[in-house]
């Protein structure tokens, strides 16, 4: 009886190491297949549309009906080195702090890359990330702080200042002066006016703004940096793609285009592929580029999700470049995550060197 006892529990512990043998089988080689086969269904709708744009009727918006000479198949080897979600996460408790939405001084940023020494992400990576944390805090807080205006109006009118409000309610400074006016009984449209004329404002609101704008760079009233920034990072792709012969339309005579056609810009990729452009085995029938970390975080990730759902309809299957990696937690369905890692960025660099200067 116990022999037999015993032959059960050995053969039960056997299945049990197999079935964890052949689990750990499973996963290595999901690990070892390539990202085509790994990532993407190959059948999938959104392939089938990025690789069925040559043939429609009638043609997707933008893509030529006549390709001379008829597109060739290339195919694109881009080494992708994501940043994990567990790194994403302990990086995030080191570049977040309650109240710190502004440039950061050059001692908290040698804190930072101190604190970041052994993790596998960068200094630039890192405080990508905090721009992208500091606005999801910014868009899920913003009905709160909204909630709140009446009490800061208040204590802004008895002299407390918009930073030291700022820090107290967790909120962008920029955001902060805006709850401020709506709690004076502001209307949206007079308070957007305002704000794009601050000399009509009273001296000290005018003062309040311009130190808010100063300490904010989640919802500062001025992105021209930002967006000027952006387009050199479009500039680079362009370059990368003209050096190994990709044929693309550009997003700014997609734009011309449409808005002759339609009155307005309707759908309108970085760049539109007219080759059949191949990455890592997939097809990719349109590139964007985003000039940021791709944080697995929800905001960031339900509105590019929005943008690719646009793209992919008219398009089918694309990719997005992000400039300082992403994490390898992020989904977007129907396109590819991509890293800078093969691009040429010396414009980029060129440009963040003038405007320091």
């Amino acid at each position: 009886m116990e022999f037999t006892t015993l032959a059960v529990l050995l053969s039960e512990d056997k299945r049990a190491k197999g079935r964890r043998g052949r689990r750990r089988d499973r996963r290595r080689s999901d690990d070892e297949k390539p990202p085509k086969q790994r990532g993407q269904d190959m059948d999938s709708e959104s392939i089938k549309r990025a690789l069925g744009r040559f043939n429609a009727e009638p043609p997707p918006m933008g893509f030529p009906r006549e390709i001379d000479p008829p597109p060739r198949k290339i195919d694109v080897k881009w080494k992708l080195n994501a940043v994990s979600r567990d790194v994403q996460n302990k990086t995030g408790e080191i570049v977040s702090r309650r109240g710190e939405f502004g440039f950061l001084p050059q001692e908290r940023v040698d804190e930072i890359a101190s604190e970041l020494e052994g993790l596998p992400i960068s200094l630039e990576q890192a405080l990508s990330l905090r721009n992208a944390l500091n606005q999801e805090k910014s868009v899920y807080s913003h009905h709160k702080l909204m909630r709140r205006s009446n009490e800061l109006s208040r204590r802004y009118n008895s002299g407390e200042d918009v930073i030291s409000l700022s820090k107290r309610f967790d909120a962008p400074p920029v955001n902060t002066f805006r709850a401020i006016l709506t709690g004076r009984g502001w209307s949206k449209n007079r308070i957007k006016e305002s704000l794009k004329q601050p000399s009509r404002m009273k001296p000290r609101d005018r003062e309040q703004f311009e130190l808010a704008e100063s300490m904010d760079r989640v919802s500062s009233v001025n992105q021209d940096e930002t967006h000027k920034a952006s387009m050199v990072f479009e500039d680079v792709l362009y370059l990368f793609f003209d050096s190994i012969g990709v044929r693309y339309r550009t997003q700014e005579q997609l734009m011309a285009e449409q808005k002759k056609a339609e009155g307005r810009a309707v759908i309108t990729p970085d760049l539109l592929m007219i080759d059949d452009v191949r990455i890592n085995g997939v097809p990719c029938a349109w590139i964007d580029a985003k000039h940021f970390f791709g944080a697995d975080l929800k905001f960031p990730r339900k509105k590019t999700q929005k943008q690719v759902d646009r793209y992919v309809a008219e398009y089918g299957h694309g990719a997005i470049v992000y400039r300082h990696g992403f994490c390898s937690g992020l989904k977007i369905d129907g396109a590819e995550k991509l890293d800078a890692s093969p691009l040429d960025l010396t414009l980029l660099d060129k440009f963040h060197e003038e405007s320091k200067s």
